[in-house]
C-alpha cells in the first residue's frame, strides 16, 4: 500500500502481538508519531488527516488513531473538517505568544537545571553543544536534532514533570527542517553562540544568568525566524506561520 504520509508505514509487530500491548501504550505511540510529524513540518498545515488512512499506515486499528487525533484537537494542533480532521494553521501572532510562554518556561527550566543538573547531565549537554559546533550548517537534519537534543537535556535536568509537561504542551512552534532551510549559517553561528552562554551558566551553577540566557534565546530567535518568514508588518500578526519558533524553541 502506498503511504501518502511522510511518516514510514509500520509493519505489524508479532512481538507486541504476543505480549498484549495496551490500547493506552498503542494510543500514546500513534499519538507521538502524529505529533512529531506535525510540529516537523512533515504533515503540513490544512493537510487532511483520515482515521482508516493513518491506520493503515501505521498498522493499527482506528481506536488508537481515534484517541491520538482527540489528544491534537485539545492541543489545538488539528481541527474537524467535514471528512475527519486537518492540521491546523498558526498565526505569526500566536507563534510569537507561544514563544513568550516558552521563553519564561524554558527559562525558569535553565534556571533549575543550573540549580539541580548533576555534572552528568551538565557534561550531556556541553557534549551536544560540542557536536553542533562540528556540524555543516548545511545539515538542516544534524541542526534539528542537536538542537532538540540540548534542549531536552536542559529540560530534564530542572527534574520537574510538571514544568516538562508544560513545556511539552507548549511546544507547538519548534525548530524544523523548512525553518532551518531559511535561516543563514550566521543566524546558526548565533544560536550556538547562545548555547554557550546557557553552558557556561550552567556550569557556574547561576540560576540567574541561565534563565535570562534562555530567554533572551528563545525570544531573539522567534524574531530573526519573524522577520525573514513576514517582512511586512502588517501581515506579520495574521499570516499563518507554521511550527517555529527558531532554533531556541
Amino acid at each position: 500500500m502506498q503511504n501518502r504520509f511522510s511518516f514510514p508505514v509500520s509493519e505489524p509487530s508479532a512481538t507486541a502481538a504476543e505480549s498484549g500491548v495496551s490500547g493506552r501504550r498503542r494510543s500514546g505511540d500513534v499519538y507521538e508519531t502524529l505529533r512529531s510529524a506535525i510540529l516537523s513540518g512533515e504533515i503540513r498545515p490544512n493537510e487532511p488527516l483520515i482515521e482508516a488512512d493513518i491506520a493503515a499506515a501505521l498498522a493499527v486499528s482506528r481506536t488508537p488513531v481515534r484517541e491520538a487525533l482527540q489528544r491534537l484537537a485539545v492541543e489545538q494542533l488539528i481541527l474537524p473538517r467535514k471528512r475527519g480532521w486537518a492540521v491546523r494553521e498558526i498565526t505569526a501572532l500566536e507563534a510569537g505568544e507561544n514563544s513568550e510562554v516558552r521563553a519564561a518556561l524554558e527559562g525558569y527550566a535553565a534556571r533549575l537545571a543550573a540549580e539541580r543538573a548533576t555534572e552528568t547531565e551538565i557534561a550531556a549537554a556541553a557534549a551536544v553543544h560540542a557536536r553542533r559546533l562540528a556540524i555543516d550548517p548545511a545539515d538542516d537534519a544534524a541542526r534539528v536534532e542537536t538542537n532538540r537534543e540540548f534542549h531536552r537535556v536542559i529540560v530534564d535536568a530542572a527534574r520537574n514533570g510538571r514544568l516538562r509537561d508544560a513545556i511539552l504542551r507548549s511546544g507547538r512552534f519548534y525548530f524544523n527542517g523548512s525553518v532551518a532551510r531559511m535561516t543563514s549559517p550566521e543566524e546558526f553561528r548565533l544560536s550556538n553562540e547562545d548555547h554557550a552562554l546557557i553552558l557556561a551558566a550552567l556550569r557556574a551553577r547561576d540560576g540567574d544568568r541561565a534563565e535570562h540566557a534562555m530567554r533572551g534565546h528563545i525570544m531573539r530567535t522567534f524574531h530573526i525566524f519573524r522577520k525573514l518568514a513576514y517582512p511586512s508588518p502588517d501581515a506579520s500578526s495574521l499570516a499563518p506561520l507554521h511550527a517555529t519558533s527558531g532554533e531556541g524553541a
